[in-house]
């Protein structure tokens, strides 16, 4: 199958304010320099970078002078310095014209609280969430205050008012436009409340029992009157011998060919407006082979195919 052209838009976001290992920020540049516009550019897309949305680095003042928020329900890191960056990803994902395909660079995966935020504000949107983790914690649930472990929460109303409120007020998606797919890492309270949020869930097991065929097709089927689908990719979706150079590495994750065939039935629906490709850290990885794999499963959700 060859897909019409799309108008590509590439936007990085150089962004480690969620969660604690440095790295993830220097994401955008490897996912770049493995050959990301090439690679589009050769399959017939119209591709634009557009450059990185402007992020306060963790090293500011501002930034290090609120390493650490008590709320009602517990502690969150960083949530002003969170709290402005999504923000900015959120104009920038609004602004976009509806017609062009953003791909968004991370960065750690809080971003996606601006970018699934701002592509809902053009319609209907469904979401195909694939990490390794629910991320559906909330300042009351979460182990650790790191806002990365709570994105898909706060886009379903739940968390900090300053998240959930961001760019407009309350959740920005209902439980029947939300998939996630390749969980395997659940913190306690967080597998409770998912488990009772009306997400359907695809864990590592599913996928082992059923096939990755059958899982990706029951997901578009869920999502079936949705016009549009996002895709969130975190990197730690795949086992650690494919991508290395994650934060949160967890055994037992994605193979290869299942992640591909995955973004080969995803590209076929034909759904698929815009990609997150999140928690690339270089600084963990062998020989930059994490932002390769991200850049061959982006061809094959943008058309490429073995034959």
């Amino acid at each position: 199958m060859n897909l019409h052209p799309r108008r590509v838009k590439i936007v990085g976001v150089p962004m480690d304010l969620g969660q604690q290992r440095r790295g993830v920020d220097m994401g955008p540049s490897a996912v770049r320099y493995a050959g990301l516009y090439d690679r589009l550019t050769q399959l017939g897309h119209m591709v634009h970078d557009i450059g990185n949305v402007p992020v306060a680095g963790r090293d500011e003042e501002e930034v290090r002078s609120e390493r650490w928020i008590e709320t009602a329900g517990g502690g969150l890191r960083h949530l002003s310095a969170v709290t402005a960056a999504c923000r900015a990803i959120y104009d920038v994902a609004q602004k976009l014209p509806a017609e062009d395909f953003p791909i968004f660079l991370g960065g750690d995966h809080s971003m996606a609280i601006g970018t699934i935020g701002g592509m809902a504000t053009k319609g209907p949107l469904g979401v195909i969430w694939i990490d390794a983790h629910g991320d559906y914690n909330t300042p009351e649930t979460t182990p650790s205050g790191n806002i990365h472990g709570m994105p898909m929460a706060v886009l379903s109303g739940l968390g900090h008012p300053d998240l959930v409120n961001l760019g407009a007020p309350g959740a920005k998606l209902r439980p029947q436009e939300i998939v996630m797919i390749a969980i395997r890492d659940l913190d306690p309270q967080e597998r409770i409340a998912l488990a009772h949020s009306g997400i359907i869930v695809y864990t590592m097991r599913d996928i082992d029992e059923l096939g990755m065929a059958t899982v990706a097709r029951r997901a578009l089927a869920r999502l079936n009157r949705m016009p549009r689908i996002h895709v969130s990719l975190d990197m730690d979706a795949l086992d650690p011998s494919v991508a290395p150079g994650v934060g949160t590495p967890v055994a037992g994750g994605l193979t290869f060919r299942e992640a591909h065939l995955l973004m080969e039935i995803l590209a076929e629906s034909e759904k698929v407006c815009s990609l997150d490709i999140v928690e690339v850290n270089p600084i963990l990885d062998e020989g930059n082979r994490t932002a390769e794999m991200a850049v061959a499963l982006t061809a094959s959700l943008l058309g490429q195919q073995i034959l």
